[in-house]
């Protein structure tokens, strides 16, 4: 059973438009954990045993990943130094529905970038599979992904247990109609020839079943994040900026729902300050590591 509590003012909310750090305070001194410049090895593996021994005594665990999750997949981030933003700004262009739905040539680049995509040739890693023991465990209630690789369900997570809050790259839908389909038909005719392929029922634009920039979330998704973010005892936060809103909201919510906070990340977040426990280093090896 969750845990729960009574909503009022002051409570942090996952449809808020920026963090309300005011209404979940730090509780606790926040453990860090990195590669040699964190300490001494010794150290650094006394203090994974604290997020490894957090991760034991929950019951009931939300977990929330994103890009850094599949890196060790060869799929690159967005925002991390070798992101595919960073090295390549008006990349971004493609991701926003505006340009999207007003640039063909936008829309030919974006079929190129679906067709050449590192997702198509990627496994899942040992980061994937290392979540699986907490569903072994019966401890996950939600798997909460940003990622639009699929790669949770490659791995063998139980599918109603996942929620793809940024949609799925490997289906294709019309912009239009209610068309939908594998992405891989749709790239059959990019292969074939089509730089811009068509709605096949209704001629309308077509595009990746993914949640643009300026396009709405699935409101029943937010809500089962929500509610699995009031009733967790501890949120895994990994691989995420946790600078996306509003899912990076899910960690105010838990926070001020008293669960513990685990960020697991290469780099520092935007929510850092509300964690009991940060790990840095290579996600897969922290997380076989922790999920034991």
């Amino acid at each position: 059973m969750g845990r729960g509590r009574a909503d009022g003012e002051g409570k942090a909310r996952i449809g808020a438009a920026t963090p309300p750090g005011l209404t979940c305070p730090r509780m606790g001194n926040v453990t860090t954990v990195g590669g040699p410049s964190a300490g001494q090895s010794g150290q650094n593996d006394g203090q994974r045993g604290r997020a490894r021994e957090a991760i034991r005594k929950a019951s009931n665990v939300l977990v929330l990943t994103g890009a850094g999750i599949s890196t060790d997949s060869r799929i690159p981030d967005f925002r991390g130094p070798q992101g595919v933003w960073t090295k390549d700004p008006n990349a971004e262009r493609m991701s926003n529905i505006a340009y999207y739905r007003s640039d063909v040539e936008v829309r030919r680049l974006a079929w190129r970038a679906r067709l050449d995509s590192p997702v198509w040739a990627a496994d899942p890693n040992p980061g994937h599979r290392a979540l699986l023991r907490l569903e072994q465990a019966h401890k996950l209630n939600l798997l909460v992904t940003q990622n639009i690789d699929g790669l949770h369900h490659a791995a063998g997570s139980d599918p109603e247990l996942i929620v793809e809050i940024h949609g799925t790259g490997r289906d294709v839908q019309c912009l239009h109609c209610s068309y939908r389909a594998p992405m891989q038909d749709a790239l059959d005719r990019v292969r074939a020839g089509e730089d811009d392929p068509a709605c096949p029922d209704c001629g309308g634009i077509l595009k990746s079943a993914t949640v643009s920039f300026g396009q709405s979330l699935n409101t029943a998704d937010l809500g089962r994040a929500e509610q699995a973010a009031i009733d967790c005892d501890l949120l895994l936060a990994i691989g995420s900026t946790l600078g996306v809103y509003p899912i990076a909201n899910v960690v105010p919510v838990a926070k001020s729902s008293g669960a513990t906070i685990v960020i697991v990340n290469g780099s520092p977040t935007e929510m850092d300050d509300l964690a009991d426990v940060i790990v840095r280093g290579s996600i897969s090896e922290v997380l076989s590591e922790i999920l034991l």
